[in-house]
């Protein structure tokens, strides 16, 4: 088993920064990709980027592109994801996520709790 363990999020301000934290422990080994989602309030969940734990490849969602970075720790076991030019838009709970399927990495089995983050116009 793998647990997800988000923090970071808080209020900021329109075009402020913020990064957000995913800390996994358990069966980290078994990993294979580590995803940010998010979910805005009357909104479906989004996929925001993700990251290969095997060979570091990266995908964004083109509306992230420019503005967030992700990017992982082994020595922590944690995934960060770097927001910039913050909107009110971007105002929502952002989650990470995991997969460990290596014949199907589309499928997270594993989820954090979420953390929110508020943009203020």
């Amino acid at each position: 088993q793998v647990q997800l363990v988000e923090s970071g999020g808080g209020l900021v301000q329109a075009g402020g920064s913020l990064r957000v934290s995913c800390v996994a422990s358990g069966r980290t080994n078994s990993l294979h990709r580590v995803a940010w989602f998010r979910q805005a309030p009357g909104k479906d969940q989004e996929l925001v980027a993700r990251i290969s734990t095997r060979d570091d490849s990266l995908y964004y969602v083109d509306s992230m592109k420019g503005r967030f970075t992700i990017s992982r720790d082994n020595t922590k076991n944690t995934v960060y994801l770097q927001m910039s030019g913050l909107e009110p838009e971007d105002t929502a709970i952002y989650s990470c996520a995991a997969s460990s399927n290596p014949y199907n990495l589309g499928v997270y089995r594993y989820w954090g709790q979420g953390t929110q983050v508020t943009v203020s116009s």
